[in-house]
């Protein structure tokens, strides 16, 4: 059972999305996603400039089971950046076999090894399963911080100063 982490390609953007579907289909959301593979093509492979975020593919045995999607963020109390893991998901039937651990590592060594004072991400609190995975690798929830979002109507109301 070899695990195998790489970047993703190019090849891979239609893997990428659909992973990205299965996560939501997973977290009770699967109309949620709205992406494309144009749009992921142009985040992690722009033709110009930087990439928007970056994403670590996982196999077992030859076979694509996962991914983890990251990018940088920035903090300003510590004045530095860091990672943000947008997305870490491991197929159903390939779980309990060190994927997830292998990449949740992998991410870790990427923010290590550029300087990153940290690593963020959210867990939907229903997942019991990942809070307790997370809480074994060492990580702390952060619960006295509550998470806002503006998206959709309410943000366009936002922009234009009408709230």
């Amino acid at each position: 059972m070899p695990i195998e982490l790489r970047p993703a390609r190019v090849e891979d953007v239609p893997l990428v999305l659909a992973l990205i579907r299965e996560l939501a289909e997973y977290e009770r959301a699967p109309n949620a996603v709205h992406a494309t593979e144009g749009m992921i093509a142009q985040a992690l492979f722009p033709a110009a400039g930087a990439p928007t975020a970056e994403c670590t593919i996982g196999l077992i045995d030859g076979v694509a089971q996962g991914f983890a999607l990251y990018f940088h963020n920035f903090s300003s109390w510590v004045g530095k950046r860091g990672l943000y893991l947008e997305d870490l998901f491991v197929r159903p039937g390939a779980r309990g076999r060190g994927l997830g651990k292998a990449l949740l590592e992998r991410v870790a060594q990427i923010a290590v090894e550029r300087g990153c004072d940290r690593l963020d991400w959210v867990v939907v609190d229903w997942n019991t399963p990942a809070v307790e995975f997370y809480t074994r690798m060492g990580a702390k929830a952060q619960s006295e911080w509550t998470i806002f979002r503006a998206e959709g109507d309410a943000l366009e109301v936002m922009a234009k100063g009408n709230g």
